[in-house]
């Protein structure tokens, strides 16, 4: 809690946590650094010092540099100990977001699942069956309208080709006894009709319910 009487967060405090635990890593590797320095002064002085026969000073420089040395890797095992921590802070704020992006998913399904209008939806759903039966019906109508039409010319004209094919192979020309031959037409007309009232009673009752 600081000054003011207000509680950080958890994301805040692990923000702050880390950010602690990067400057005493610079502060290691600083520390480290000026070690390896001496390191290498104390090597240098230690030849000196020998090539000049002075073995006494040559013993001490010598406990020196192992001494300097063995802070050296205990820098390195700390510097790798923090870098532990901080990610295992950064483990457990990738956390604190994952919860926190399933609580907001979780707050908004449920307030969907509140404003869902099952009934509503079902009538929506139910409404829009029988419109797209309708259209499927006019459809059909219209379809069936369009080859009465344009099938019929098409059949009389292929039909008279056919006809005239045929009597010009048997040296016979078109006179009025075959307008006196019967037709079938009559009845496949009536068939037609039938079909039509049959469709057209199905589209009344669609659009009655």
């Amino acid at each position: 809690m600081n000054l003011f009487g207000k509680r950080k967060s958890p994301k805040e405090l692990l923000r702050e946590y880390k950010r602690a635990i990067d400057r005493s890593c610079r502060d290691l590797d600083r520390e480290r650094e000026r070690l390896q320095q001496q390191e290498k002064k104390t090597i240098v002085e230690i030849k000196k010092l020998a090539a000049q026969g002075q073995m006494g000073a040559v013993q001490v420089m010598a406990k020196d540099l192992v001494r300097t040395r063995n802070y050296i890797q205990k820098f390195y095992k700390l510097r790798s100990t923090l870098q532990a921590v901080s990610l295992r802070l950064q483990t457990l704020h990738s956390n604190q977001a994952m919860a926190d992006a399933m609580k907001g998913a979780a707050k908004a399904m449920k307030s969907m699942n509140k404003n869902l209008n099952l009934p509503q939806l079902q009538k929506i759903m139910m409404e829009f069956e029988k419109q797209s039966d309708a259209m499927d019906l006019k459809e059909e109508m219209m379809e069936d309208t369009m080859d009465d039409v344009l099938g019929e010319e098409d059949d009389e004209a292929e039909t008279d080709v056919i006809v005239n094919q045929v009597l010009d192979e048997i040296g016979i020309k078109l006179s009025g006894d075959f307008a006196a031959t019967p037709s079938a037409a009559p009845a496949s007309g009536a068939q037609e009709s039938q079909a039509d009232a049959d469709l057209q009673a199905r589209f009344e009752n669609l659009r009655q319910s």
